[in-house]
């Protein structure tokens, strides 16, 4: 059986994300994705090793990677946008799920429910999913920022504070022992 499944998902390359901001470095929604499930992986591997919590980091991975994917039929709405109202919010929410039921109908279905937990994962795989989401963002904001753009400093103070209040262990780690090299140049990276 022919599937399309694939051929959609790598349009992602073709999504700029923060559209209605102007960015120094532009960035598409596949090197969004990879980034939030190399980060989603790593707080799940701290999770995991440092406070003992039963979850399986590749899981979290595959989780991450998948956790956009919608948006190669619904574009990517910015936040302040998809979050304006509660109108707008349940709105896009029921758009997001249509667009993700239409990618799970072009899987195959003798695959697809191996596929679902891409898609639709556990609660506890979500909670890393949208932490690393958020780590993407400041990140983001933190690179523009040291590239002279100021556009992205409320961005990043916002995104920090959405980290912050996450209250999980892990994410505090990853705050702490990992996001501060994303201010230094390579050189500084490779000690």
């Amino acid at each position: 059986m022919k599937s399309n499944y694939y051929a959609m998902l790598f349009r992602m390359k073709y999504i700029n994300r923060w559209a209605l901001m102007r960015n120094l470095r532009p960035e598409t929604l596949s090197e969004h994705t990879l980034e939030t499930a190399f980060i989603a992986h790593c707080l799940a591997v701290i999770a995991k090793r440092r406070f003992g919590e039963d979850i399986n980091p590749d899981r979290v991975a595959v989780a991450a990677m998948f956790h956009d994917t919608a948006e190669v039929i619904t574009g990517d709405l910015p936040t302040p946008v998809k979050y304006y109202n509660d109108e707008i919010k349940a709105a896009y929410k029921s758009i997001e799920a249509a667009a993700e039921d239409k990618l799970l109908d072009l899987i195959p279905e003798d695959l697809r429910d191996d596929f679902l937990p891409c898609h639709r994962p556990d609660e506890l795989t979500e909670k890393y999913v949208k932490a690393a989401d958020k780590f993407s963002a400041l990140i983001k904001c933190r690179e523009e920022i040291s590239l002279g753009n100021k556009e992205f400093e409320k961005a990043a103070k916002s995104s920090e504070k959405a980290v912050k209040a996450l209250n999980l262990p892990a994410a505090d780690v990853f705050l702490k022992e990992f996001v501060p090299a994303f201010d230094v140049g390579l050189d500084e990276s490779m000690k």
